[in-house]
Protein backbone atom coordinates (compact mmCIF):
# COMPACT_ATOMS: atom_id res chain seq x y z
CA UNK A 1 0.00 0.00 0.00
CA UNK A 2 1.32 3.39 -0.83
CA UNK A 3 1.52 6.16 1.22
CA UNK A 4 -2.09 7.68 1.65
CA UNK A 5 -2.36 11.12 0.05
CA UNK A 6 -4.03 14.17 1.99
CA UNK A 7 -7.00 15.57 1.11
CA UNK A 8 -6.39 19.36 -0.46
CA UNK A 9 -7.71 21.95 -2.52
CA UNK A 10 -7.12 21.17 -6.42
CA UNK A 11 -3.59 22.94 -7.14
CA UNK A 12 -3.93 26.24 -8.39
CA UNK A 13 -7.48 26.36 -6.42
CA UNK A 14 -7.80 28.36 -2.83
CA UNK A 15 -9.87 28.41 0.12
CA UNK A 16 -11.48 31.99 0.98
CA UNK A 17 -11.29 31.65 4.98
CA UNK A 18 -13.58 33.59 7.34
CA UNK A 19 -10.53 36.28 7.80
CA UNK A 20 -10.01 37.16 4.19
CA UNK A 21 -13.87 37.13 3.79
CA UNK A 22 -14.34 40.98 4.92
CA UNK A 23 -12.41 42.29 2.11
CA UNK A 24 -13.58 40.64 -0.60
CA UNK A 25 -17.39 42.09 0.84
CA UNK A 26 -15.85 45.48 0.87
CA UNK A 27 -14.35 44.92 -2.79
CA UNK A 28 -18.32 43.71 -3.65
CA UNK A 29 -20.22 46.30 -1.60
CA UNK A 30 -18.15 48.89 -3.47
CA UNK A 31 -18.31 47.02 -6.58
CA UNK A 32 -21.99 46.86 -6.04
CA UNK A 33 -22.59 50.35 -5.25
CA UNK A 34 -21.34 51.76 -8.15
CA UNK A 35 -22.96 49.25 -10.05
CA UNK A 36 -26.56 51.17 -8.68
CA UNK A 37 -25.38 54.40 -9.53
CA UNK A 38 -24.44 53.98 -13.21
CA UNK A 39 -27.20 52.24 -14.20
CA UNK A 40 -25.63 48.56 -14.37
CA UNK A 41 -27.67 45.87 -13.64
CA UNK A 42 -26.37 42.10 -11.97
CA UNK A 43 -26.40 39.34 -14.63
CA UNK A 44 -25.70 35.67 -13.56
CA UNK A 45 -24.23 33.29 -16.14
CA UNK A 46 -23.94 29.78 -16.52
CA UNK A 47 -20.31 28.22 -14.89
CA UNK A 48 -20.38 26.40 -17.93
CA UNK A 49 -21.01 27.24 -21.67
CA UNK A 50 -20.82 25.16 -24.85
CA UNK A 51 -16.98 25.12 -25.58
CA UNK A 52 -17.67 26.98 -29.27
CA UNK A 53 -19.13 30.00 -27.42
CA UNK A 54 -14.85 30.80 -26.66
CA UNK A 55 -14.00 29.20 -29.23
CA UNK A 56 -15.48 31.61 -31.65
CA UNK A 57 -15.61 34.54 -29.18
CA UNK A 58 -12.61 34.71 -27.28
CA UNK A 59 -10.43 33.29 -30.36
CA UNK A 60 -9.12 30.26 -31.17
CA UNK A 61 -6.10 31.31 -31.73
CA UNK A 62 -5.87 33.10 -27.99
CA UNK A 63 -3.85 31.74 -25.32
CA UNK A 64 -7.00 31.05 -23.39
CA UNK A 65 -8.24 28.99 -25.56
CA UNK A 66 -5.57 27.15 -27.07
CA UNK A 67 -3.94 26.35 -23.27
CA UNK A 68 -6.03 27.56 -20.45
CA UNK A 69 -9.86 26.10 -20.65
CA UNK A 70 -11.14 23.88 -18.72
CA UNK A 71 -12.94 21.58 -21.31
CA UNK A 72 -15.28 18.15 -20.85
CA UNK A 73 -17.40 16.36 -22.82
CA UNK A 74 -20.84 15.30 -21.54
CA UNK A 75 -22.22 11.34 -21.45
CA UNK A 76 -24.23 12.98 -23.89
CA UNK A 77 -21.78 14.46 -26.54
CA UNK A 78 -21.85 17.93 -25.80
CA UNK A 79 -18.66 19.97 -25.67
CA UNK A 80 -18.20 22.48 -22.69
CA UNK A 81 -15.97 24.45 -20.89
CA UNK A 82 -15.54 25.99 -17.16
CA UNK A 83 -15.95 30.06 -18.16
CA UNK A 84 -12.29 31.65 -18.66
CA UNK A 85 -13.81 34.93 -18.87
CA UNK A 86 -17.45 36.41 -18.63
CA UNK A 87 -17.76 38.44 -21.88
CA UNK A 88 -18.74 35.70 -24.52
CA UNK A 89 -21.50 34.40 -22.07
CA UNK A 90 -23.03 37.71 -21.17
CA UNK A 91 -23.24 38.29 -24.84
CA UNK A 92 -24.48 34.94 -25.64
CA UNK A 93 -27.47 36.17 -22.61
CA UNK A 94 -28.08 39.29 -24.09
CA UNK A 95 -28.49 37.69 -27.51
CA UNK A 96 -30.62 34.61 -26.48
CA UNK A 97 -32.59 36.49 -23.97
CA UNK A 98 -33.72 39.38 -26.64
CA UNK A 99 -31.83 42.50 -25.00
CA UNK A 100 -31.53 44.26 -28.22
CA UNK A 101 -35.07 45.12 -28.00
CA UNK A 102 -34.78 46.56 -24.46
CA UNK A 103 -34.20 50.79 -24.32
CA UNK A 104 -29.79 50.67 -25.41
CA UNK A 105 -27.58 50.92 -23.73
CA UNK A 106 -28.23 48.18 -21.63
CA UNK A 107 -25.29 47.83 -18.98
CA UNK A 108 -24.86 44.76 -17.06
CA UNK A 109 -22.36 43.44 -14.52
CA UNK A 110 -21.30 40.19 -12.65
CA UNK A 111 -19.12 38.82 -9.88
CA UNK A 112 -17.92 35.37 -9.76
CA UNK A 113 -15.42 32.70 -10.59
CA UNK A 114 -13.29 31.57 -13.82
CA UNK A 115 -11.14 29.01 -14.59
CA UNK A 116 -7.82 29.33 -16.43
CA UNK A 117 -5.37 25.85 -16.76
CA UNK A 118 -2.15 27.99 -15.93
CA UNK A 119 0.96 27.81 -13.51
CA UNK A 120 0.13 27.94 -10.22
CA UNK A 121 2.43 30.99 -8.55
CA UNK A 122 1.81 33.75 -6.13
CA UNK A 123 -1.08 35.83 -7.36
CA UNK A 124 -2.09 33.50 -10.30
CA UNK A 125 -5.06 31.16 -9.99
CA UNK A 126 -6.95 28.44 -11.99
CA UNK A 127 -9.84 29.69 -10.28
CA UNK A 128 -10.06 33.16 -8.93
CA UNK A 129 -12.76 35.47 -9.26
CA UNK A 130 -13.57 39.06 -11.11
CA UNK A 131 -15.91 41.78 -11.24
CA UNK A 132 -17.14 42.44 -14.85
CA UNK A 133 -19.13 45.44 -16.08
CA UNK A 134 -20.46 45.66 -19.77
CA UNK A 135 -22.63 47.65 -21.97
CA UNK A 136 -24.18 46.99 -25.36
CA UNK A 137 -25.82 48.65 -28.01
CA UNK A 138 -23.92 52.11 -27.80
CA UNK A 139 -21.05 53.25 -30.08
CA UNK A 140 -20.16 56.49 -28.60
CA UNK A 141 -16.46 56.79 -27.04
CA UNK A 142 -18.55 58.16 -24.21
CA UNK A 143 -19.23 54.79 -23.19
CA UNK A 144 -15.33 53.73 -23.16
CA UNK A 145 -14.66 56.43 -20.65
CA UNK A 146 -17.90 55.96 -18.42
CA UNK A 147 -16.52 52.44 -18.44
CA UNK A 148 -12.19 53.30 -17.89
CA UNK A 149 -14.53 55.79 -14.93
CA UNK A 150 -16.27 52.77 -13.46
CA UNK A 151 -13.07 51.33 -12.32
CA UNK A 152 -10.76 53.78 -12.14
CA UNK A 153 -13.03 54.98 -8.90
CA UNK A 154 -13.49 51.33 -7.65
CA UNK A 155 -9.95 51.26 -6.85
CA UNK A 156 -9.51 54.80 -6.06
CA UNK A 157 -12.16 53.68 -2.92
CA UNK A 158 -9.78 51.35 -1.86
CA UNK A 159 -7.38 54.16 -1.62
CA UNK A 160 -4.38 52.44 -4.00
CA UNK A 161 -1.88 54.89 -4.70
CA UNK A 162 -0.44 56.35 -8.31
CA UNK A 163 -3.26 54.49 -10.24
CA UNK A 164 -2.03 54.70 -13.88
CA UNK A 165 -4.28 53.97 -16.78
CA UNK A 166 -2.70 52.39 -19.93
CA UNK A 167 -4.82 52.96 -23.21
CA UNK A 168 -3.88 52.05 -26.60
CA UNK A 169 -6.58 52.05 -29.89
CA UNK A 170 -6.38 48.34 -32.21
CA UNK A 171 -8.56 49.65 -34.47
CA UNK A 172 -11.05 47.67 -36.42
CA UNK A 173 -11.57 45.37 -39.31
CA UNK A 174 -11.28 48.32 -41.68
CA UNK A 175 -8.02 49.40 -40.58
CA UNK A 176 -6.45 46.62 -37.61
CA UNK A 177 -6.34 44.14 -41.66
CA UNK A 178 -4.20 46.55 -43.45
CA UNK A 179 -1.98 46.98 -40.13
CA UNK A 180 -1.57 43.26 -39.81
CA UNK A 181 0.46 43.15 -43.17
CA UNK A 182 2.57 45.87 -42.40
CA UNK A 183 3.59 43.96 -39.01
CA UNK A 184 3.79 40.83 -40.60
CA UNK A 185 5.91 41.68 -42.91
CA UNK A 186 8.21 43.84 -40.47
CA UNK A 187 8.44 40.61 -38.64
CA UNK A 188 9.07 38.32 -41.47
CA UNK A 189 12.30 39.32 -41.70
CA UNK A 190 13.86 39.11 -37.87
CA UNK A 191 11.82 35.65 -37.07
CA UNK A 192 15.35 34.24 -36.26
CA UNK A 193 15.61 36.81 -33.49
CA UNK A 194 11.93 36.33 -32.05
CA UNK A 195 11.01 33.73 -28.67
CA UNK A 196 9.32 30.81 -29.45
CA UNK A 197 5.52 32.01 -28.97
CA UNK A 198 6.34 35.30 -30.92
CA UNK A 199 7.42 32.86 -34.21
CA UNK A 200 4.52 31.09 -34.02
CA UNK A 201 2.14 34.52 -33.64
CA UNK A 202 3.72 36.08 -36.46
CA UNK A 203 2.13 33.41 -38.34
CA UNK A 204 -1.45 32.89 -36.42
CA UNK A 205 -2.15 36.40 -34.65
CA UNK A 206 0.79 39.08 -35.31
CA UNK A 207 -0.80 41.60 -32.94
CA UNK A 208 -0.40 39.54 -30.02
CA UNK A 209 3.72 39.67 -30.60
CA UNK A 210 3.26 43.71 -29.41
CA UNK A 211 2.04 42.68 -26.00
CA UNK A 212 4.82 39.80 -25.55
CA UNK A 213 7.08 40.42 -22.49
CA UNK A 214 9.83 38.51 -23.52
CA UNK A 215 13.17 40.04 -23.12
CA UNK A 216 14.68 38.83 -26.43
CA UNK A 217 11.59 40.30 -28.04
CA UNK A 218 11.70 43.40 -26.59
CA UNK A 219 14.10 45.51 -29.20
CA UNK A 220 12.26 44.42 -31.92
CA UNK A 221 9.08 45.43 -30.31
CA UNK A 222 10.26 48.93 -30.06
CA UNK A 223 10.86 49.42 -33.78
CA UNK A 224 7.96 48.21 -34.36
CA UNK A 225 5.47 50.04 -36.50
CA UNK A 226 2.75 50.57 -34.07
CA UNK A 227 -1.34 50.58 -35.32
CA UNK A 228 -2.11 54.21 -33.95
CA UNK A 229 -0.26 55.33 -36.91
CA UNK A 230 -1.93 53.33 -39.23
CA UNK A 231 -5.92 53.80 -37.76
CA UNK A 232 -8.62 54.68 -40.42
CA UNK A 233 -10.46 58.20 -39.95
CA UNK A 234 -13.62 56.33 -37.84
CA UNK A 235 -11.08 54.75 -35.43
CA UNK A 236 -8.75 57.25 -35.42
CA UNK A 237 -11.53 59.89 -34.62
CA UNK A 238 -13.25 57.82 -31.85
CA UNK A 239 -10.06 57.27 -30.20
CA UNK A 240 -9.43 60.97 -30.36
CA UNK A 241 -12.95 61.63 -28.66
CA UNK A 242 -12.14 58.67 -25.71
CA UNK A 243 -8.85 60.62 -24.60
CA UNK A 244 -10.44 64.11 -24.53
CA UNK A 245 -13.30 62.72 -22.47
CA UNK A 246 -10.85 60.99 -20.31
CA UNK A 247 -9.22 64.81 -20.26
CA UNK A 248 -12.26 66.23 -19.01
CA UNK A 249 -12.55 63.69 -16.38
CA UNK A 250 -9.52 64.32 -14.81
CA UNK A 251 -8.31 60.69 -15.25
CA UNK A 252 -4.74 60.11 -15.31
CA UNK A 253 -3.70 58.03 -18.51
CA UNK A 254 -0.86 57.18 -20.97
CA UNK A 255 -0.42 55.72 -23.99
CA UNK A 256 0.70 52.66 -24.69
CA UNK A 257 0.83 52.04 -28.44
CA UNK A 258 1.97 48.38 -27.80
CA UNK A 259 -1.24 47.31 -25.56
CA UNK A 260 -3.38 45.03 -27.35
CA UNK A 261 -4.86 42.71 -24.68
CA UNK A 262 -4.98 39.10 -25.24
CA UNK A 263 -8.30 38.46 -26.69
CA UNK A 264 -9.15 38.61 -30.36
CA UNK A 265 -12.79 39.94 -29.68
CA UNK A 266 -11.14 43.75 -29.11
CA UNK A 267 -11.80 46.38 -31.36
CA UNK A 268 -10.71 50.40 -30.40
CA UNK A 269 -10.20 51.30 -27.26
CA UNK A 270 -8.02 48.80 -25.37
CA UNK A 271 -6.86 50.17 -21.46
CA UNK A 272 -5.45 48.29 -18.58
CA UNK A 273 -5.53 49.91 -15.07
CA UNK A 274 -2.39 49.39 -12.99
CA UNK A 275 -1.34 50.55 -9.18
CA UNK A 276 1.83 50.12 -7.41
CA UNK A 277 2.56 47.46 -4.78
CA UNK A 278 3.21 48.88 -1.46
CA UNK A 279 7.34 49.00 -0.57
CA UNK A 280 8.37 47.24 -3.83
CA UNK A 281 9.24 50.12 -5.58
CA UNK A 282 11.47 48.44 -8.01
CA UNK A 283 8.98 46.09 -9.09
CA UNK A 284 6.43 46.98 -11.88
CA UNK A 285 3.35 48.30 -11.44
CA UNK A 286 0.42 45.18 -10.78
CA UNK A 287 -2.59 45.14 -14.11
CA UNK A 288 -5.35 44.97 -11.76
CA UNK A 289 -8.29 45.76 -14.76
CA UNK A 290 -7.90 45.09 -18.16
CA UNK A 291 -10.61 45.88 -21.18
CA UNK A 292 -11.81 47.76 -24.01
CA UNK A 293 -14.39 47.63 -26.67
CA UNK A 294 -15.82 44.77 -28.63
CA UNK A 295 -18.01 46.13 -31.40
CA UNK A 296 -17.75 43.24 -33.83
CA UNK A 297 -18.38 40.47 -31.40
CA UNK A 298 -22.57 39.91 -31.50
CA UNK A 299 -22.06 39.22 -34.77
CA UNK A 300 -18.92 36.55 -34.64
CA UNK A 301 -21.82 35.15 -31.55
CA UNK A 302 -25.26 35.68 -32.96
CA UNK A 303 -24.51 37.45 -36.78
CA UNK A 304 -25.93 40.76 -34.30
CA UNK A 305 -24.40 44.07 -34.97
CA UNK A 306 -24.25 44.83 -31.11
CA UNK A 307 -21.58 47.57 -30.34
CA UNK A 308 -20.19 47.02 -26.80
CA UNK A 309 -17.61 48.10 -24.44
CA UNK A 310 -16.34 46.38 -21.39
CA UNK A 311 -13.90 45.63 -18.67
CA UNK A 312 -12.79 43.07 -16.06
CA UNK A 313 -11.35 43.05 -12.59
CA UNK A 314 -9.30 40.61 -10.68
CA UNK A 315 -10.91 40.05 -7.50
CA UNK A 316 -7.68 37.71 -5.93
CA UNK A 317 -4.86 40.78 -7.18
CA UNK A 318 -7.08 43.02 -5.33
CA UNK A 319 -7.68 41.84 -2.49
CA UNK A 320 -3.66 41.11 -2.21
CA UNK A 321 -2.80 44.70 -2.59
CA UNK A 322 -5.74 45.82 0.02
CA UNK A 323 -4.41 43.39 2.75
CA UNK A 324 -0.63 44.78 1.65
CA UNK A 325 -1.70 48.19 1.77
CA UNK A 326 -3.27 47.52 5.11
CA UNK A 327 -6.69 48.34 4.23
CA UNK A 328 -9.11 49.00 7.17
CA UNK A 329 -12.18 47.16 6.37
CA UNK A 330 -14.24 47.94 8.99
CA UNK A 331 -14.59 46.89 12.49
CA UNK A 332 -17.02 43.72 13.64
CA UNK A 333 -20.01 44.10 14.44
CA UNK A 334 -19.72 45.54 17.98
CA UNK A 335 -22.17 42.86 20.20
CA UNK A 336 -23.35 44.63 23.41
CA UNK A 337 -25.20 41.81 24.69
CA UNK A 338 -23.95 38.00 25.61
CA UNK A 339 -26.80 35.73 26.32
CA UNK A 340 -25.30 32.95 28.60
CA UNK A 341 -27.46 29.71 30.32
CA UNK A 342 -27.06 26.44 32.03
CA UNK A 343 -28.90 23.27 31.89
CA UNK A 344 -31.15 21.50 29.28
CA UNK A 345 -34.29 23.23 29.60
CA UNK A 346 -32.54 26.60 29.89
CA UNK A 347 -30.86 25.66 26.88
CA UNK A 348 -34.24 25.79 25.17
CA UNK A 349 -35.58 28.75 26.63
CA UNK A 350 -32.28 30.60 25.56
CA UNK A 351 -32.86 29.66 21.88
CA UNK A 352 -36.24 31.25 21.80
CA UNK A 353 -35.04 34.31 23.38
CA UNK A 354 -31.70 35.04 21.13
CA UNK A 355 -34.33 35.09 18.10
CA UNK A 356 -36.39 37.32 19.63
CA UNK A 357 -33.61 39.87 20.14
CA UNK A 358 -32.82 38.84 16.73
CA UNK A 359 -35.94 40.02 15.28
CA UNK A 360 -35.35 43.50 17.66
CA UNK A 361 -32.17 43.81 15.99
CA UNK A 362 -30.05 43.75 19.12
CA UNK A 363 -26.42 42.10 18.09
CA UNK A 364 -25.97 39.26 20.64
CA UNK A 365 -23.21 37.08 21.12
CA UNK A 366 -23.63 33.16 23.02
CA UNK A 367 -21.90 30.29 23.96
CA UNK A 368 -24.76 28.30 23.38
CA UNK A 369 -22.48 25.16 23.08
CA UNK A 370 -21.57 25.67 26.27
CA UNK A 371 -22.37 24.49 29.75
CA UNK A 372 -20.31 26.28 32.24
CA UNK A 373 -21.35 29.83 33.33
CA UNK A 374 -17.90 30.17 34.06
CA UNK A 375 -16.77 30.08 30.78
CA UNK A 376 -19.44 31.58 28.65
CA UNK A 377 -18.62 34.86 31.05
CA UNK A 378 -15.27 34.73 30.43
CA UNK A 379 -16.03 34.92 26.93
CA UNK A 380 -18.57 37.78 27.19
CA UNK A 381 -15.61 39.60 29.12
CA UNK A 382 -13.32 38.93 26.01
CA UNK A 383 -15.96 40.14 23.74
CA UNK A 384 -16.25 43.19 25.80
CA UNK A 385 -20.03 43.26 26.41
CA UNK A 386 -21.64 45.53 28.52
CA UNK A 387 -24.43 43.37 29.60
CA UNK A 388 -25.20 39.20 29.96
CA UNK A 389 -28.65 37.78 30.14
CA UNK A 390 -28.39 34.47 32.12
CA UNK A 391 -30.53 31.96 32.23
CA UNK A 392 -30.32 28.98 34.76
CA UNK A 393 -32.56 26.20 35.44
CA UNK A 394 -34.09 28.18 38.36
CA UNK A 395 -34.59 31.29 36.00
CA UNK A 396 -35.68 28.55 33.47
CA UNK A 397 -38.74 27.68 35.41
CA UNK A 398 -39.67 30.94 37.18
CA UNK A 399 -39.68 31.91 33.91
CA UNK A 400 -37.03 34.83 34.53
CA UNK A 401 -33.31 35.56 33.58
CA UNK A 402 -30.76 37.65 35.14
CA UNK A 403 -29.69 41.05 33.54
CA UNK A 404 -26.16 41.91 34.67
CA UNK A 405 -24.18 44.65 34.34
CA UNK A 406 -21.05 43.32 33.20
CA UNK A 407 -19.05 46.87 34.06
CA UNK A 408 -20.71 47.59 37.35
CA UNK A 409 -21.12 44.03 38.54
CA UNK A 410 -24.61 44.35 39.44
CA UNK A 411 -27.23 42.32 38.36
CA UNK A 412 -31.35 42.24 38.64
CA UNK A 413 -33.65 39.48 38.16
CA UNK A 414 -36.48 40.18 35.27
CA UNK A 415 -39.54 38.48 33.68
CA UNK A 416 -38.30 36.99 30.37
CA UNK A 417 -40.83 38.62 28.41
CA UNK A 418 -39.50 41.76 29.74
CA UNK A 419 -36.16 40.91 28.42
CA UNK A 420 -36.01 42.43 25.24
CA UNK A 421 -37.81 45.55 26.53
CA UNK A 422 -35.24 45.57 29.36
CA UNK A 423 -32.11 45.01 27.46
CA UNK A 424 -33.34 48.08 25.11
CA UNK A 425 -33.74 50.38 27.67
CA UNK A 426 -30.02 49.47 29.05
CA UNK A 427 -28.46 49.73 25.92
CA UNK A 428 -30.53 53.79 25.57
CA UNK A 429 -29.21 55.05 28.78
CA UNK A 430 -25.70 53.78 27.61
CA UNK A 431 -25.54 55.54 24.77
Amino acid sequence: MGKKQRLQSPSGMHDVLPEDQKYFDKLYNIAENLASFYGFEKIETPVMEFSELYEKGTGLNTDIVEKQMFSLKTKGGDHLALRPEFTPGIIRAFIQHGMMSLPQPVKLFSIGSVFRYESPQAGRFRQFRQIDFEVFGEKSPAIDAQVIQVFYNLLSELKFKNLIIEVNSIGANCCRHYFKKILTSYLRSRLNSLCLDCKRRARENPLRFLDCKEEKCQPIKVQAPQIIDHLCEECHNHFKETLEFLDELGLPYRLNPYLVRGLDYYTKTVFEIFADAPGQENILPIALVGGGRFDALGKVIGNKDIPACGAAAGVERIVSLMKENKLRVGPEMKRDVFLAQVGGLSKRKSLKLFEELRQAKIPVAESISKDSLKVQLARADRLGVRYALILGQKEALEKTVILRDMQKGTQDTIKIEKAVHEIKKCLKRKR
